[in-house]
């Protein structure tokens, strides 16, 4: 179990990433989530600064008098050339910001360096499925991860990625382990794999996971880009969309847990994920981008 909880690979700071691009490599990351750039439900995205800006671009434009290029006209051209050239500068530079706020904002919540791997990794394919739920019992969490490859000033979908997913039961319980709360050598559930399609997208249709003692809720995932590199780390879930689901079956049998996100000290913002209810069940997408 301690050895599931250790990083492979680095995540880096929103400086690094930037400072990865620079200005000049901006422009091409909005291919890296074009889900965001196609939402067919714009009202349930978080507002937020880009789209203000465009909100007040707009409105902006809207209060330009139509009329004003007619009186313009009808005045004499030495009149016309009072016209401050300083406003379509400070437009431009206002239109330049927002546009590089919003490529800014287009980038993958994660970017990561994967490191080498030691030795061979061994690849059960028998476990290469997307429904990882056999016989357990909870909330359907659909997760999907939109892996992208960030190399030359570019961010593009990294197709044939192996991403796999592990974590708990409702109960606290892993398979295939012998700890203190159970013995399930021998079982798989809510364990598996899936390769990336040409869009980058590898979907797991799973369980919202349950606690154990001395850790948040999370998920464990591997993301091997190449042969011989692998990212390794964990997905963690806001507070009051946990706090919600666990006031029900199964999870409410299990009682009141006792380490919450901001005392794990594996848990990171960069690997908090916006999870939706979808029906039934919950929905979460994680955007990372790996640095080839």
């Amino acid at each position: 179990m301690d050895n599931d909880d250790r990083q492979i690979g680095t995540i880096l700071t929103r400086r690094e990433v930037l400072k990865l691009f620079g200005v000049a490599g901006l422009g091409v990351l909005v291919g890296c989530r074009p889900t965001r750039q196609r939402s067919p439900s714009p009202t349930a995205l978080p507002p937020t600064a880009p789209d203000a800006a465009s909100a007040t671009s707009e409105a902006t434009a809207t209060t330009v008098p139509l009329t004003a290029p007619d009186a313009a006209s009808a005045t004499s051209e030495a009149t016309a050339t009072t016209v401050p050239l300083t406003a379509p500068d400070a437009a431009s530079a206002t239109s330049e910001a927002t546009a590089t706020t919003r490529e800014v904002m287009a980038l993958p919540s994660c970017v990561v360096r994967p490191a080498a791997t030691e030795g061979p990794y061994y690849l059960d394919l028998d476990m290469l499925r997307s429904d990882v739920r056999e016989d357990r019992v909870g909330t359907t969490l659909t997760l999907n991860f939109r892996v992208s490859q960030v190399s030359n000033n570019r961010c593009t979908p990294l197709q044939g990625a192996l991403v796999e997913i592990w974590h708990c039961d409702a109960n606290g319980i892993y398979s295939g382990v012998r700890d203190r709360f159970a013995d399930t050598t021998g079982q798989s559930f809510l364990r598996g794999g899936q390769m990336t399609d040409r869009t980058g997208l590898a979907t797991f249709s799973t369980l919202y996971p349950g606690w154990y003692p001395g850790r948040a809720v999370h998920i464990h995932f591997k993301v091997f880009p190449t042969s011989g590199l692998v990212f390794t780390s964990q997905l963690f879930f806001p507070e009051p969309f946990t706090d919600q689901l666990f006031s029900a079956p199964p999870y409410a049998a299990k009682g009141q847990r006792t380490t919450l996100n901001s005392n794990d000290g594996i848990y990171r913002a960069e690997l908090l994920l916006s999870p939706t209810i979808n029906g039934d069940g919950v929905e979460a997408t994680f955007d990372i981008g790996m640095e080839l």
